[in-house]
């Protein structure tokens, strides 16, 4: 018994050590998810599955004021928690995770362009326990480059997890060599869909601001004046009442740089509480993610040289959001 008891305590003891050598980060809950469960907030906050969540919860690794949370807690808008983030042991595992109705737009012996769905991030990272753009893929039995880092194999651009839209993987190094140079010289066409809120004024422009880590919280991005160069073009496509539908295309690919780049000019996404969205309108829209979809990709082919273009429909959800806005639009 006693030989139980003592490790037990030495689990334990090694476990402290650990947390204490993790990273920490404070994170303040949206208004948008007050009185949601632990889990389900961090999880639209961090960008992390729900499970990946409850396991720190359990590892006593997410806190207030020195106090775990336990996976029935509720948080409050504007409450600072504190979590220990996972520790990172080597680069994350590339394991095939199926995605039902995977949609491939198009495929051949270089590149295979798909059409992912929300709630799937592009690779394996630290934290992410869900499905990946490349874990659905070699589980459909297609080949990726092997080039870059083990987890991010073909992968030469991504989307947020909670966007949906056209993304390219290369197949092979030639294609991979090839497409990442595209996106370095800014010569891949890259167009978005957006439902930001409020309306632009002007209809149409350029966005030229700077993107890093936001200075206090570093799960978001912020505009700063040290940051990457970054470049927005938008134009304003329909007007609804308190939102506006903007077709976008990106000169640079910075992380959420569509999202950071709307709300500095406080028309934040509409559904992107990280960004500061008014939660009261992602509810009235039936939209629980940021309204935002890759629409277009066009490219040089890695073989051929001729420029291949794609387009994709809206998915269901924000298919919705239009239909409810279209319902309640002023009649002419």
């Amino acid at each position: 018994m006693a030989q139980r008891a003592l490790a037990g305590s030495i689990t334990t003891k090694r476990m402290r050590e650990e947390l204490n050598n993790r990273e920490s980060r404070l994170i303040t809950i949206p208004e948008g998810l007050d009185q949601e469960r632990i889990d389900a907030a961090l999880s639209r906050v961090l960008g992390f599955s729900r499970s990946a969540i409850v396991s720190l919860i359990e590892e006593g690794a997410i806190t207030r004021h020195g106090k775990p949370y336990t996976k029935s807690d509720r948080v409050s808008d504007g409450e600072v928690l504190e979590v220990l983030m996972p520790a990172i042991k080597g680069p994350p595992a590339l394991e095939p995770t199926p995605i039902d109705g995977l949609i491939v737009v198009y495929d051949d012996e270089d590149v295979i362009v798909i059409d992912k769905p929300a709630g799937v991030a592009a690779h394996p990272s630290p934290g992410w326990k869900g499905p990946t753009v490349i874990g659905a893929i070699v589980a459909a039995g297609y080949d990726v480059a092997t080039s870059g880092a083990a987890e991010r194999q073909g992968v030469v651009h991504r989307l947020d997890v909670g966007t949906t839209g056209l993304m390219v993987v290369a197949k092979n190094e030639k294609s991979y060599s090839d497409l990442k140079q595209q996106f370095r010289d800014r010569v891949v066409t890259k167009v978005y869909h957006a439902l930001v809120q409020g309306h632009m004024d002007p209809t149409e422009g350029t966005i030229d601001a700077p993107i890093d880590r936001h200075p206090r919280e570093d799960y978001r991005f912020a505009v700063v004046a040290d940051g990457k160069p970054s470049i927005t073009h938008y134009t304003a496509l329909e007007f609804f009442p308190s939102v506006s539908l903007l077709e976008i295309e990106l000169e640079t690919g910075r992380t959420h740089q569509i999202r950071v780049h709307f709300s500095a000019l406080r028309h934040p996404l509409v559904g992107d509480l990280t960004y500061g969205a008014d939660h009261t309108i992602a509810q009235r829209l039936e939209i629980t993610r940021p309204w935002l979809h890759a629409h277009k990709l066009a490219f040089r082919h890695p073989s051929t040289g001729k420029e291949v273009s794609f387009s994709s429909e809206y998915p269901a959800d924000l298919t919705r959001t239009l239909e409810i806005l279209a319902e309640n639009a002023p009649h002419k």
